[in-house]
């Protein structure tokens, strides 16, 4: 890989160690190492003391808001995708992404009521794809290209987009409650969206496990 993609992908990550196993040169004809994996080992730790941040538990069905170590909001059940939760999600399986990303834009307008965008694909999640063949060289090159160029990952590849957190809309809450029925999104009620909203900002860290 190109010096200045490992140059990126180390920046985007903010972590030395998964960033230098990302970096490495990841052979395709054996399985690779699940990057995501080795990045949500030490997701839960907070970055500093009094960071706000999201924990959304796939197991548990629950999304959890952190001051730091401290408990402040807890919510369950709620919604992920209808197809389950992986650490390699592609566009179209109504899976949704586990990892560590960041909220990158609010959408007061969403037929959702309100939804908070995540910046999924993740570095990781691109370098992941290349390595089992999901994106070819090229793909993997106009990632980090658009990536650099707007300051967030592209929405139109083949692992999908238009990922993030939001709340149930008009649809009905004793579906919601009994179900995952989301295209790879996190749902949880209005009330609890608005909520959400209120408390995180613009690169308020989330991780899903």
């Amino acid at each position: 890989m190109p010096l200045n993609r490992r140059r990126f992908l180390a920046l985007a990550l903010g972590w030395p160690a998964v960033a230098s196993a990302a970096a490495s040169n990841v052979s395709l004809n054996t399985e690779p190492a699940d990057l995501v994996e080795t990045l949500l080992s030490r997701a839960h730790i907070p970055r500093y003391s009094s960071e706000l941040w999201l924990m959304i538990d796939d197991s548990q069905s629950t999304l959890s808001i952190y001051r730091g170590d401290t408990l402040i909001e807890h919510y369950g059940p709620i919604s992920l995708g209808r197809s389950g939760a992986k650490t390699q999600r592609v566009r179209g399986d109504n899976v949704t992404p586990l990892g560590e990303f960041r909220i990158n834009r609010f959408n007061y307008e969403s037929r959702w009521h309100i939804f908070l965008g995540i910046d999924y694909p993740t570095p990781i999640h691109a370098r992941m794809a290349l390595a089992r063949g999901i994106y070819s060289q090229d793909d993997y090159e106009a990632y980090f290209d658009y990536y650099r160029r707007y300051g967030h990952p592209p929405q139109d590849t083949a692992l999908g987009g238009a990922i993030g957190i939001h709340g149930i809309g008009s649809a009905d809450p004793d579906i919601h409650g009994r179900y995952h029925w989301t295209q790879g999104c996190v749902a949880v009620t209005n009330e609890q969206i608005e909520r959400v909203a209120e408390l995180v900002d613009v690169g308020t860290r989330v991780v899903i496990r």
